[in-house]
């Protein structure tokens, strides 16, 4: 079965960076779009960045563009965020999801999901 385990997270000063891993288990990225959220306590999970794997199509979400980067790694069938120029805002619990097909940006489209890494912003 589907398995997605995210990876990565910890606690960094402002300004600062974190790189977070999504790897999958148990089948091939091809054809998938692979979605990272922020859920921030009492809220919602936000669409942050969407990958489709098979071609390396992009969306960021206004708040993350420009300081975070979404990339492909094919030998560990797994998703990179790179994110740089941490704010207090981007602190909460992180997500990655997988649908197959087309980029989709509200979380209902997503039904693979990992159990999350926390990431926190704080001096």
């Amino acid at each position: 079965q589907a398995q997605l385990v995210e990876s990565g997270g910890g606690l960094v000063q402002p300004g600062g960076s974190l790189r977070l891993s999504c790897e999958a288990s148990g089948f091939a990225l091809d054809h998938y779009t692979i979605g990272w959220f922020r859920q921030a306590p009492g809220k919602g999970r936000e669409a942050l960045s969407l990958l489709k794997f098979s071609d390396g199509q992009t969306y960021y979400a206004d708040s993350v563009k420009g300081r975070f980067t979404i990339s492909r790694d094919n030998d560990k069938n797994a998703v990179i965020l790179q994110m740089n120029s941490l704010k207090s805002e981007d602190t909460g619990l992180y997500f990655c999801a997988a649908r197959f097909g087309i980029i989709q940006r509200l979380t209902d489209h997503y039904p693979h999901w990992g159990q999350g890494t926390q990431v926190t912003v704080s001096s």
